[in-house]
């Protein structure tokens, strides 16, 4: 027995993180989040609420488990190291995880059965996002949403600030610590108020004649900004520039309802909830082009969160109901 447990301590002592295991206390990563932000030993001592010869210790302490330097000193505060930047990163997710962790456990003893925190494109129609909110807060789970682009979106799902996305799956290409599943296909629309849509349609579709018009679009680096780039592109006319770029529906209808002679590119899905809200109509036109998919974008887990779990099945079906696009695997 004594021979098993010294093999086992043995291989412990020579596993890469087993200093971190043994000494890293979670002052030491206070400390750390503190100096990432302020730069400074005596400002994270002062918001810490200890002595800075006592900030001083902790640091020396944090660098002798990492057996080298985290920070230098320059003119403009504490600069990390590579390895410092690396110990920032990874205590500023820690703590973010011990937050959640802490949220998660309050909302579990007020009764309700875990706290998610989504993020979502606002291309996404609220008659998806609305039956699944629904249908999680039946079921106990409290959901903070979030809207975003993807590259935003994505952004705060790998700094754990969110746990899952649900936005266009190209964004997420070559990050291995994402997978996503398809959810459904979009396909765009022009929209415009119902005056101009009329006087568009009784003309032959003619590009030059919509690059004539005030646009209010997305930005050329979002999809949906970069496909009307390549559309008009194709045709060789240039591109129109907008007079507005934004990615926000109420924003849209508003300005469309408002003038008569301002056009606009949306998802079909989309497109139809906004007419539903009247003063805006569909432009008869044809599209040989789809944008990409909307996903449910997730970190690779070995453990996944049983919220998550839920609301992945739970938006899956509602799709699959409330949509006509496939639903799929990818």
């Amino acid at each position: 027995m004594t021979t098993a447990r010294s093999s086992h301590s043995d291989t412990a002592g020579r596993r890469p993180g087993a200093r971190l295991f043994s000494r890293l206390k979670l002052r030491h990563l206070t400390l750390l989040t503190r100096l990432g932000r302020l730069r400074s030993l005596t400002r994270a001592a002062d918001a810490m609420g200890i002595s800075q010869p006592a900030a001083t210790k902790a640091l020396a302490e944090i660098e002798d488990i990492f057996e080298a330097p985290l920070f230098v000193r320059s003119r403009q505060g504490l600069e990390p190291t590579p390895l410092g930047k690396l110990a920032l990163v990874r205590a500023e997710r820690m703590m973010l995880d011990l937050d959640h962790w802490g949220q998660e456990m309050e909302a579990v003893r007020s009764g309700r059965a875990a706290q998610l925190r989504v993020g979502a494109i606002p291309f996404v129609s609220g008659r998806i996002l609305t039956p699944t909110l629904e249908r999680l807060c039946a079921e106990g789970i409290n959901v903070v949403l979030h809207r975003a682009t993807t590259d935003q979106l994505l952004k705060e799902l790998r700094a754990h600030e969110i746990d899952c996305v649900i936005g266009r799956a190209a964004a997420a290409v070559g990050m291995n610590d994402m997978w996503h599943q398809v959810l459904y296909t979009q396909r765009p629309a022009l929209i415009a108020h119902p005056a101009l849509a009329r006087r568009i349609a009784r003309t032959k579709p003619d590009w030059r004649m919509l690059a004539d018009v005030d646009w209010i679009l997305p930005s050329s680096a979002t999809p949906i900004g970069n496909m009307v780039t390549e559309l008009f592109t194709r045709e060789q006319v240039r591109p129109p520039v907008a007079r507005v770029e934004t990615y926000s529906i109420d924003v849209i209808s508003g300005m469309l309802r408002n003038n008569q002679n301002l056009l606009s590119i949306v998802p079909e899905d989309i497109a139809h909830d906004m007419e539903q809200g009247g003063g805006v109509a569909r432009v008869a036109w044809e599209w040989n082009w789809e944008l990409p998919p909307v996903s449910l974008i997730r970190q690779v887990r070995d453990l996944p969160l049983d919220a998550e779990e839920r609301f992945a099945q739970i938006v899956r079906e509602v799709c699959a109901t409330a949509l006509s696009g496939p639903i799929g695997v990818q």
